[in-house]
């Protein structure tokens, strides 16, 4: 190959390189993980959420540390996501937290998760519309340690539609469309929040007419409901 043709060659070849940078430059880019040693605005995100639902008992500085890649394995393993500690799209999803615009979780799990959220949202919205936003929380959570029990079915459908258990579903309340607040309520439920520590019913005092119900220990009471075991 004579000079003149290679000089025709290496321009060639710096234009085509020009135009792949240009090109995935204008490439929408996936949602940004965080992962130990990443640090700012986002990983302080993270921490706050592990904080309030009981995973992170760290100090949120927005540094991601052993603790914040701890806490972030726990609430993986609790939600049925990759427990690699790297806070990528699903997990961030599945917390609520988005870096600019939002990613829709792809695996099956997080599809599998927004169902369930979608459930709780609606019984929430059924039977906790009108109370003090804790309250809504807990009336999902109690929903949430009735799975857990041995003394209820074991998944999320089966207690929610278990035969008289929720007034929301008798009178057909369960079918309407929640608010975002109740969607947000039940996420906080299902992401570890409990402010009942451990109730398996709840009642308003003011309307309930089963003695049994009567019976239960209460161990407090938010707005209008009375959370027993």
């Amino acid at each position: 190959m004579n000079g003149k043709m290679k000089g025709i060659a290496m321009r060639l070849a710096a234009l085509c390189v020009c135009m792949a940078v240009l090109i995935w430059s204008n490439v929408p880019q996936a949602q940004a993980a965080v992962y130990w040693g990443s640090t700012g605005t986002q990983v302080r995100q993270v921490q706050q959420k592990l904080k309030q639902w009981g995973y992170f008992s760290g100090t949120v500085d927005g540094v991601f540390g052993q603790e914040t890649y701890d806490a972030v394995v726990r609430f993986q393993k609790k939600n049925g996501l990759t427990a690699d500690g790297v806070a990528g799209s699903a997990t961030l999803a599945a917390m609520g937290i988005s870096s600019g615009t939002a990613v829709a979780a792809s695996s099956s799990t997080s599809s599998s998760y927004q169902s369930d959220v979608e459930l709780l949202a609606r019984l929430i919205y059924g039977e906790a519309r009108g109370e003090p936003y804790v309250g809504m929380v807990a009336v999902g959570a109690v929903v949430l340690n009735r799975v857990k029990s041995s003394k209820f079915p074991n998944t999320l459908a089966g207690v929610i539609y278990q035969s008289g258990a929720f007034d929301a579903v008798r009178d057909g309340q369960i079918n309407m469309t929640p608010n975002e607040q109740s969607r947000r309520a039940a996420r906080d439920a299902m992401n570890g929040w409990d402010p009942t520590n451990g109730c398996l019913y709840y009642y308003n005092p003011s309307t309930a007419t089963s003695s049994w119900i009567w019976s239960r220990e209460v161990r407090l009471n938010i707005g209008a409901h009375s959370f027993a075991v």
